[in-house]
């Protein structure tokens, strides 16, 4: 037998080595998009990750998925277009930048409390950078879109007033979700709900007769404010209060009122009705036309419509008035409980609901032609997450509150005339910032006053700026020969479930308003990556695994083939360092694999193939359809796993096996068979290097480079061949099974792999009858 030496000489696969593949790409500018291509364009939103903090390893396998998508399409034909962006405005970079220097945004310099956000989001920026590129995702770094750079604000500002002259933007007053922590108004999106530890407390009312009534709340400190009390009619116990008033522990007399709202389980059945406890109350006030007594400032405190519970904050207010009203003898018991409470989705306070002059969006009117779009005009991967959307369009109850009032975000283009106090929108074309500067009109268009302006201080909500993602990105605003070559709006929006009622949602609202048209034809919906334990990974449960350390000691692929071959798309999947080492020990498989056939060369021209190879071929054929279905879904569980299992349990443990006698060549057998066994290798090498190449882009392309010349990621995606479709892949099963039993056999003689062993090869094997006597040394 002759003895060969491998091309490639390094023995094992370092996660080093992948910084130097990442060094070619660069040179090569290998993912350049080109707008005049003629190839089928296909156009990524993607995601712009938030600057505010470091990216855990989940956050890192999502980002390293939508890469998937552009390097799978890619090798499919497609001219792809796949932009990165950071998201910079917000609550979350205001809230950090006043950790970090310890000071309160009110209380600092505007415009010298928005240079320390900016410093604080360029240094939070590098970091995601680098991870995105060590990474290895393919996106355009050399043009890096931010969503607080001048041109993305004034596109914002520019939809906003297109929106404004189409009538789609009115001001209105009404109750609000209010943050006292960041003091502004939050969307119902914004919200979200917490179990957290609470209180209830059960009052003692007095009727009209003299009789006393038990009410439970959670709110006590809400007393002063309440303007009713409300039974189920279908409570037989309270039938006898209709029509009636009832005197509160603070004296104030509010109607007795039927209304199913009231839950008949919940406390006593009978509800307190106060402005506002929840969205409930507000809904309440306006049916039965009850007058609001507004008690809750802007800063979470009771006003001096609370008497002597002015000033306090809500928890000092409700342990003081507990107290008070237990001296006073109206308390009948407290009881502690598990509350379910609407909290700020950013910093996790309790919502307050306060009436406050906003600017709104419009919305409900569109919401069913939203819903249209989404089952009909989208693809979403997978296709039961579209409900995740229809959910949440059933919810919506209210138009888009946009104003916020905060620093760090887009300013709302808008002046008021000193005159007449009339509102001013300006031209579109550039990016404004009315509270520190001259509107571009000196004249009132409302009353003709020349007395000047007063500029809008108020800001937008942040996905106003992020809802026009797949406009910008693509040139909407600011390059329209782009946005004209790209066809529109992004032909993708990848993103995860937890932001689908924020800014898929409000994406699909602000293009339709803008174009009239909708925003993808395709949306993925990623599940999350969650601990080993199951657990959502959070600083305070110690839980983070950081991507770094996993890139040092196994690389940026072992990271990307762990988290496509976890689960399939959509699903959550849980993340352990033994799951990512698991993937490294398969690369450095796929190593060993490539190693060896490289000390062959690839004969030229197609040889006549031996049973085992049509075998071997036939039954990738099999592995490669799945995984082409994976691509074509934009799920990488099935392309990961196939080459896993393919590469693992069938070609090298049994293929290379059969064949390498025939690779490695002695006198007696002929070139034709040696031939045609190196040819296999290297064709079912070629395939497997390029399935796996938007999974593995660093190792696929290295072994690419030194065994065949250019990049892996140039080539096209391989497809079955039905030449390769005999009847020797339904040998495939009983063939392996006759390997294992030999190899069994042998183990349990006591015998080497080499030694020479007798054995009857069945029948239905005899066509592969040369290559199982040379691989076990058959007599």
């Amino acid at each position: 037998m002759s003895k060969f030496s491998p091309k490639i000489e390094k023995k094992r696969w370092l996660p080093d080595m992948e910084l130097e593949i990442q060094e070619i790409w660069e040179r090569e500018k290998l993912y350049a998009f080109n707008p005049d291509s003629e190839k089928p364009k296909f156009s990524i939103d993607t995601p712009p990750p938030y600057a505010s903090g470091k990216w855990h390893v989940a956050a890192a396998i999502h980002y390293s998925q939508i890469d998937m998508i552009a390097r799978s399409l890619r090798m499919r034909g497609y001219e792809v277009y796949f932009p990165m962006g950071i998201d910079r405005n917000g609550l979350p970079v205001e809230v950090e930048t006043e950790k970090r220097y310890g000071i309160h945004m009110r209380e600092y310099p505007r415009e010298e409390f928005l240079k320390l956000c900016a410093q604080f989001l360029d240094e939070s920026e590098m970091d995601i950078v680098k991870i995105s590129k060590r990474l290895g995702i393919s996106a355009d770094f050399d043009n890096v879109f931010r969503t607080d750079s001048e041109m993305w604000r004034a596109v914002t500002q520019a939809t906003f007033i297109d929106a404004w002259n189409k009538g789609y933007v009115y001001e209105d007053y009404r109750p609000n979700n209010y943050c006292p922590r960041c003091q502004t108004t939050l969307a119902d999106a914004e919200v979200e709900y917490k179990d957290l530890k609470s209180v209830i407390v059960y009052l003692k009312f007095e009727t009209e007769d003299g009789k006393t009534v038990t009410i439970a709340t959670t709110r006590p400190e809400l007393l002063p404010a309440c303007a009713a009390v409300i039974y189920n009619p279908n409570d037989e116990r309270y039938w006898w209060l209709s029509g009636k008033k009832v005197k509160t522990p603070l004296g104030r007399e509010v109607p007795v009122l039927e209304h199913p709202a009231a839950d008949p389980e919940f406390g006593t059945g009978l509800v307190m009705v106060c402005s506002y406890g929840d969205k409930a109350d507000v809904q309440l006030f306006r049916e039965l036309r009850l007058e609001p007594t507004i008690i809750v400032d802007e800063h979470g405190r009771l006003n001096e419509r609370a008497g002597k519970y002015a000033g306090m904050t809500i928890k000092e207010a409700r342990e003081a008035i507990i107290e008070d009203l237990k001296a006073a003898g109206y308390v009948e018991r407290v009881e502690t409980i598990e509350h379910r409470t609407p909290v700020c989705w950013r910093c996790k306070t309790p919502i307050e609901i306060v009436p406050m002059k906003e600017y709104y969006l419009k919305q409900m009117d569109f919401l069913e032609e939203i819903r249209r779009a989404a089952l009909e005009d989208m693809r979403f991967y997978p296709d039961w997450s579209v409900q995740y959307l229809l959910d949440w369009i059933d919810s919506v109850d209210t138009d888009w509150p946009i104003s916020r009032r905060r620093y760090y975000a887009t300013e709302i283009p808008v002046w008021y005339c000193k005159s007449c106090g009339k509102p001013v929108v300006p031209p579109t074309g550039k990016y404004y910032q009315p509270w520190k500067e001259d509107p571009p009109f000196d004249r009132c268009p409302h009353c003709g006053s020349t007395e000047g302006f007063v500029g809008e201080d108020r800001v937008f909500d942040t996905w106003m700026d992020s809802g026009i993602s797949p406009l910008v990105y693509n040139g909407y605003g600011w390059n329209e020969d782009l946005y004209r070559k790209l066809g529109g709006p992004s032909d993708l929006r990848p993103q995860g479930k937890d932001i689908v009622r924020t800014w898929l949602f409000y994406t699909l609202v602000r293009v339709y308003l803008a174009t009239g048209r909708h925003a993808f034809k395709h949306v993925w919906i990623g599940g999350m990556g969650l601990d080993a334990r199951g657990r959502a990974m959070h600083k305070s449960l110690g839980n983070i695994i950081y991507p770094w350390p996993m890139f040092e000691k196994y690389g940026a692929d072992a990271v990307r083939f762990f988290g496509a071959a976890e689960a399939h798309h959509g699903s959550d999947f849980r993340i352990s360092e033994a799951k990512i080492a698991g993937a490294f020990k398969f690369l450095q498989k796929l190593w060993n694999v490539a190693r060896f056939i490289s000390a062959f060369p690839m004969p030229e021209g197609e040889p006549k193939l031996k049973p085992t190879d049509l075998w071997i071929l036939g039954e990738m054929n099999d592995y490669l359809k799945r995984a082409l279905e994976g691509y074509e879904k934009f799920d990488f569980f099935d392309p990961a796993n196939s080459a896993r299992t393919f590469v693992w349990q069938v070609f090298a443990p049994h293929y290379i096996e059969l064949a390498k006698a025939r690779a490695y060549g002695d006198g007696e057998i002929p070139q034709e068979d040696v031939n045609a066994a190196r040819w296999t290798l290297h064709t079912v090498l070629r395939a497997v290097l390029r399935w796996l190449a938007p999974v593995t882009p660093h190792i696929t392309d290295y072994l690419w480079r030194e065994l065949y010349g250019g990049s892996v990621h140039r080539e096209s995606m391989p497809e079955p061949d039905e030449r390769w479709e005999t009847e020797y892949k339904a040998l495939g099963k009983r063939l392996m099974e006759f390997n294992s039993m030999v190899w069994k056999m042998k183990k349990e003689s006591g015998l080497r792999l080499s030694d020479e062993i007798s054995v009857e090869i069945p029948e239905e094997l005899k066509p592969f009858e040369d290559d199982l006597r040379r691989l076990h040394n058959i007599k």
